[in-house]
C-alpha cells in the first residue's frame, strides 16, 4: 500500500488551519499536532459512509460490539484479556486525566510525571491545584532513561503517577523491566498509576507492555487508550478507560458523570468497532511506511551532516530532535524552524523545561512533504553557515 499525503483543505483541521495562531505565520509547513496527513484505512472511511446515509444523527448509546471490539483489541494485540465491566467510554484522553486526578486526589497532593512530556499532564496537575513533582528522564548519549533513584524518593511523597506509555515526546518504548521496577515502587508508597497508552499501536522493533497486563497492579492502576492515533481518527472522540477495581472504577465514573459527557458519538462508535475488526492489516502497512519515513529522516540528516541529533524512535510517528548542536537559544531556534527553514514543528520547551534545545517532528505523512521538509531544513542550515 502506498500512503500519500492528503490534502486537508477546508476540513477545518487543527494542524492547518490553526497555524496562523500556533506559529505566528501561514507559510509553512506544518509537521507538528500529533495526527496524520494519511487516509484512515478503507473499513473506516466505508462504514462512516453506510452510516452517514441514515438521516438520523442523535443520541447514541454505546452497543455491545463497541466493548467486544475493544475486548478483542486487547486480546489479539497484546494478550490481555478484558472484562466488560472494566471498560469505560470517553471524550478523549486529557479530559480523562483531569477526571481521574480529581477523582483519586486532593487539593495540594503531589502526582508525579515524567518530563519531557506531553504537555496537558503537567498543566491538568496544575489547574486542579495538585502538586507537580516532576522524574525529569534522564538523557545521556542520545538516550533517555528513568532516573530511578529519584522516582523512588518522589513517589513517596504523591498519590498519582501520570504514565506516559509509550512515551511523548521521546517515543520511549518501555521494556518489561523498567516497568516492572516503576510499578513495584508505586506498590509501595500506594500510587496509583494512571497510563495513557494512545500511541500503544504504533511500536516498532519492541513490544508495548501495557500496564494493566501486570497482575500485581490490576487493582491500582487505571489504563487510557483510543484508536485515534492509530488509525488517524481524533476528530471523532474514541477514547476509552480500563479500570479493574470497581472502586475506582465508580469514582471515576462520578466525575465524568459530573462533566456531562456521557453521550456517545455515532460516528466515533461505528469507526471504533470498524477499525479494531478490520484494521490491523492495515495498521501493519502504516507502520512500514512510518519506519520509511523515520529511516529518511535520519539518514537524510547524516547525508548532509546536519547538526542534529535524531534521538532513536522506538514508537509513535513523533520524532524528537536534539538540536543542540546548532548553539541557538530557544526562541533562536523556533526563529530558525519556523522563519527560516519554514517548518512547524513542535517547540521543545513546550513539553517542559528538559525540552530545551529540542524540536518534535510529525512524519505521519506522505514522503512527498518530508523530502520538502528536509530539503528546507538543509537550505535553512547552509544559508545560516554561509
Amino acid at each position: 500500500m502506498i500512503f500519500k499525503s492528503i490534502d486537508r483543505e477546508g476540513t477545518y483541521t487543527t494542524k492547518y488551519d490553526d497555524i496562523l495562531k500556533k506559529f505566528g505565520t501561514d507559510d509553512l509547513l506544518p509537521l507538528w499536532v500529533a495526527d496524520m496527513d494519511l487516509a484512515s484505512p478503507k473499513c473506516v472511511q466505508e462504514t462512516l459512509a453506510k452510516r452517514a446515509l441514515h438521516p438520523l444523527y442523535g443520541y447514541t448509546v454505546y452497543p455491545p460490539e463497541y466493548y467486544e471490539a475493544i475486548q478483542n483489541w486487547m486480546l489479539k494485540r497484546f494478550n490481555i484479556i478484558i472484562k466488560k465491566e472494566w471498560i469505560v467510554p470517553c471524550y478523549g484522553v486529557v479530559p480523562s486525566i483531569n477526571f481521574a486526578i480529581t477523582a483519586y486526589t486532593n487539593e495540594g497532593d503531589g502526582i508525579l510525571v515524567q518530563t519531557p512530556l506531553y504537555p496537558p499532564f503537567v498543566s491538568s496537575v496544575k489547574h486542579k491545584k495538585r502538586k507537580v513533582l516532576d522524574n525529569t528522564l534522564l538523557y545521556e548519549n542520545g538516550i533517555y532513561q528513568i532516573d530511578f533513584k529519584d522516582f523512588e524518593a518522589k513517589a513517596k511523597e504523591v498519590k498519582l503517577f501520570l504514565l506516559c506509555s509509550p512515551h511523548n515526546p521521546t517515543s520511549r518504548a518501555w521494556h518489561k523491566d523498567e516497568l516492572e521496577r516503576m510499578i513495584k515502587i508505586c506498590l509501595e508508597n500506594d500510587v496509583c498509576i494512571i497510563a495513557d497508552e494512545i500511541h500503544a499501536d504504533i511500536v516498532y522493533k519492541q513490544i508495548h507492555h501495557s500496564i494493566i497486563g501486570f497482575e500485581q497492579v490490576l487493582q491500582q492502576c487505571i489504563i487510557l487508550n483510543a484508536p485515534s492515533k492509530t488509525f488517524n481518527i481524533a476528530g471523532l472522540n474514541t477514547s476509552y478507560a480500563i479500570i479493574p477495581n470497581a472502586k475506582l472504577c465508580q469514582a471515576y465514573k462520578i466525575e465524568q458523570d459530573k462533566s456531562g459527557i456521557t453521550n456517545g458519538n455515532p460516528f466515533g462508535i461505528e469507526a471504533l468497532i470498524s477499525a479494531y475488526n478490520d484494521g490491523e492489516d492495515w495498521l501493519e502497512q502504516l507502520k512500514e511506511h512510518l519506519i520509511g519515513n523515520i529511516e529518511y529522516v535520519k539518514e537524510f540528516i547524516k547525508k548532509h551532516h546536519l547538526p542534529i541529533t535524531v534521538i532513536p524512535t522506538e514508537a509513535t510517528f513523533l520524532m524528537w530532535l536534539d538540536c543542540n548542536s546548532l548553539h541557538l537559544n530557544q526562541e533562536e531556534l523556533r526563529k530558525f524552524f519556523y522563519n527560516k527553514a519554514k517548518l512547524g514543528l513542535n517547540d521543545g520547551v513546550s513539553f517542559g523545561h528538559s525540552g530545551e534545545g529540542f524540536m518534535r517532528l510529525n512524519v505521519g505523512t506522505g514522503r512527498e512533504v518530508l523530502e520538502i521538509a528536509m530539503q528546507r531544513l538543509l537550505q535553512a542550515v547552509k544559508d545560516r553557515d554561509a
